[in-house]
C-alpha cells in the first residue's frame, strides 16, 4: 500500500510555481520539493492546510492511496 503525493498535478492545474507556493505558505523550496516528489514520510496538518488554502483545493486533491500489486 502506498500514499502518492499529487501536489505537482495540482500545482500545474493552478499554474503555480514551486518558488511562489513555498513563499506563500512559508516553507523552504527544498522542503516543498521533497514533499512534491513524495520523498517525505509525513506532513504536518498545518502544512497541508496552508497548501490547500493557497491552491484552493482539498487534501484529497494532493494525496492518493494505491493498493500494491496492480491498483
Amino acid at each position: 500500500m502506498a500514499v502518492i503525493v499529487t501536489l505537482d498535478v495540482m500545482m500545474a492545474r493552478r499554474k503555480v510555481r514551486l518558488k511562489d507556493l513555498a513563499a506563500q505558505i512559508g516553507l523552504s523550496e527544498q522542503n516543498l520539493s521533497l514533499l512534491k516528489s513524495g520523498k517525505v514520510k509525513g506532513v504536518r496538518f498545518a502544512t497541508l492546510e496552508a497548501i490547500c488554502a493557497a491552491l484552493d483545493c482539498q487534501p484529497g486533491d494532493l494525496l492518493e492511496f494505491r493498493q500494491d500489486g496492480g491498483g
